[in-house]
């Protein structure tokens, strides 16, 4: 009996492989429609695996695609931000060692634009934080935190005391110690990382089992795409049931009537295509009525229609040219070959371009054309070239340049569509005066605060915290700024003093200005008990960023004691 069911089996397996090879030859007993059904419904089954492991492929690429993207963003801003710590403590040195405030100034500008960096790069890595390194990274912004602070500290000392002030701040096992702790951080982080990464690289592998099952079922799918079309080959009853209900319509007049199988090469297209040449000459008698008629109509109608296109063309084209010309700044546009689009008046004026430079001269012509006139000093071969390597790398940009007749032109280019470039260039020279104006006084009413004998106190009048002090103001309290800056008067004063302080304040808030000097005796936690004389003037509203309270102040102690 064991024996005796391998060899049913076989028989079985025998029969079906029979019936497969008669059903790809057409000769079963299978009708057309039982043999197509069957077919579709093998090949809706394989479609369905199909789109099953489609999905699942997709899925796994997106995820590898997301993990190494992650990964490599993170190690990269890891690297940067590493070198940023490296180039800050660097800067640090170069305070330590300046012999004077002044060379200090140039190692504490460029600690404080890396300090910058260094932030942007924290926030970008905050980005790509994930479960396996949020806690990681929430330490390490901490100790980013702290070395900011520490350095922006050292800066203030190097610049306003002594940078021997600023070497006593900085060595110390404090500052020593986050630097070690950040450190590890990013090791910490590198590991995390490179882990992140070679998950991301198991989990390609496994989708390379996906694309061998895809692979095996579109083959199996192309199989049973095959074997559907030996069997439609093989199928001509319903091609001609179809032939023969046209012959009918046709036959009842509709000429518009599609004939079926036109495409075959065997007899049913031979038929099909002689049922479409009957229809076809039934039908010209018909179009042949209607042609007269219907081509007077067609050429009115094409006449109208390229009319009504000639006037929009004007149109916009004038639109454009208006659009162009009635801007304020200079317009020039550029083809893939630096060879001149359009240019607006404005451009024309600002570098004294005559009437024979136009639309379809070259960007070389012009600056030919500005070396004569002394608007352009430069290599023109060079800048041809740098223009015409920002258009092919389709990479913007903005700067000025400085021409010899002293004018400033600020410049912006951008790509087009289409492979072009646009060029809006503006005189920004009255704009440039000013900001140099505006920076000269800046720099000469800062001289004349520090110098002044009365104190100068700045609060802002939203919160009532201290914004800036002068120096004789913190002598005048005892403290200095990085004491001062930032708090409250109920956290420099006793009680008394502060509610004081605060109450004149409210009084401002209400009177909008105090220019009359008042009396006040206060405690001065450093000083004692002084007498002072103080004005006050409130700028800007409730409403603004800049609502301040400005008090001037003078201590009258010396001389109410020596009037007594």
């Amino acid at each position: 009996m064991n024996a005796a069911a391998p060899a049913s089996g076989l028989a079985a397996g025998t029969n079906l492989l029979k019936k497969f090879v008669r059903l790809a030859r057409g000769a079963d007993t299978l009708t057309v429609a039982e043999k197509v059904y069957s077919i579709a419904a093998f090949l809706a089954i394989v479609t369905a695996f199909l789109l099953v492991m489609s999905v699942q492929s997709v899925r796994l690429q997106t995820t590898y695609r997301h993990m190494h993207a992650s990964a490599a963003e993170a190690a990269i801003n890891v690297g940067r931000i590493n070198a940023l710590i490296y180039a800050i403590v660097m800067e640090s040195r170069g305070i330590y060692m300046s012999a004077d405030r002044g060379a200090t100034k140039q190692f504490a500008d460029g600690l404080m634009r890396r300090n910058g960096e260094l932030a942007e790069a924290v926030k970008s890595l905050e980005r790509t934080v994930g479960d396996d390194d949020a806690e990681q990274l929430a330490t390490f912004r901490q100790r980013i935190v702290q070395f900011i602070e520490f350095r922006r500290e050292l800066v203030r000392r190097g610049l306003e005391i002594s940078p021997a002030a600023a070497r006593e701040w900085g060595d110390n096992d404090a500052n020593r110690t986050v630097r070690r702790k950040l450190n590890s951080d990013v090791e910490a982080l590198e590991r995390i990382y490179q882990q992140r990464a070679r998950e991301a690289d198991a989990l390609a592998n496994e989708n390379r089992y996906a694309a061998a099952y895809l692979f095996a079922l579109g083959l199996a799918a192309l199989i049973l795409a095959g074997l559907n079309v030996v069997v439609m080959r093989g199928s001509v009853v319903g091609a001609l049931a179809d032939i023969t209900q046209a012959t009918d319509r046709i036959a009842q007049g509709d000429v518009k009537s599609e004939v079926p199988h036109l495409g075959r090469h065997d007899e049913i297209g031979r038929l099909a295509r002689a049922v479409q040449n009957f229809r076809d000459a039934v039908a010209r008698i018909f179009q042949l009525e209607e042609l007269e008629l219907g081509t007077a109509q067609a050429r009115d109608a094409a006449m109208t229609e390229r009319d009504k296109f000639n006037d929009k063309y004007q149109a916009k084209k004038w639109q454009l040219s208006a659009a162009i010309n009635s801007m304020p700044q200079g317009l020039i546009m550029l083809d893939g070959k630096a060879t001149v689009v359009a240019m607006n008046s404005n451009y024309r004026q600002m570098y004294n371009l005559p009437e024979t430079i136009q639309a379809g001269s070259t960007l070389e012509e012009i600056l030919q054309h500005r070396v004569k006139t002394g608007l352009f000093n430069g290599d023109v071969a060079k800048y041809v070239a740098a223009v015409l390597g920002r258009i092919a790398r389709r990479e913007p940009a903005a700067y000025e340049i400085a021409l010899n007749d002293g004018r400033t032109i600020r410049i912006y280019e951008r790509p087009m569509d289409g492979g072009g470039w646009v060029s809006v260039q503006e005189d920004v020279t009255e704009q440039r005066q000013r900001e140099r104006l505006l920076e000269r006084m800046e720099r000469f009413l800062a001289t004349i605060i520090e110098n002044v004998a009365e104190g100068i106190i700045a609060k802002d009048a939203r919160n009532l915290r201290y914004v800036f002090v002068n120096k004789a103001a913190e002598k005048m309290i005892g403290m200095s700024r990085g004491e001062i800056i930032g708090k409250t008067a109920r956290e420099l004063f006793s009680a008394e003093a502060a509610a004081l302080i605060e109450r004149r304040d409210q009084q401002l808030l209400a009177q909008k200005q105090q220019l009359e000097p008042i009396i006040d005796t206060i405690d001065n936690p450093s000083r004692g008990r002084r007498v002072i004389s103080a004005r006050r003037v409130q700028i800007g509203g409730a409403n603004e960023e800049s609502h301040m309270f400005v008090t001037m102040v003078e201590d009258r102690t010396e001389a109410m004691v020596a009037a007594a």
